[in-house]
């Protein structure tokens, strides 16, 4: 009897090792796959919003003149949007 317990435990334990990414998928998925448009929105509309606060924080310290030519551009894309 001892002997197949032990038996069913080592194919129990090679069945899940090569099975391991799909009840990783299955019981743990990847969260960003869960995200709905909304989400992913509100999610864009934040980094937007940090890069903003970045710019306006280098503008804010000496003006408009600290900002390159770069930046400016990108808070005028940003503002735009």
């Amino acid at each position: 009897m001892n002997e197949l317990l032990i038996l069913g435990v080592i194919i129990a334990v090679v069945v899940i090792f090569f099975n391991r990414e799909w009840i990783k998928n299955r019981f743990f998925p990847d969260q960003q796959k869960n995200y709905t448009i909304d989400d992913r929105f509100n999610s864009d509309k934040r980094e937007r919003e940090k890069e903003i606060d970045r710019l306006l924080s280098k503008m804010g310290k000496n003006g408009v003149n600290d900002l390159s030519e770069k930046d400016r551009k990108r808070l005028d894309e940003l503002s735009k949007m």
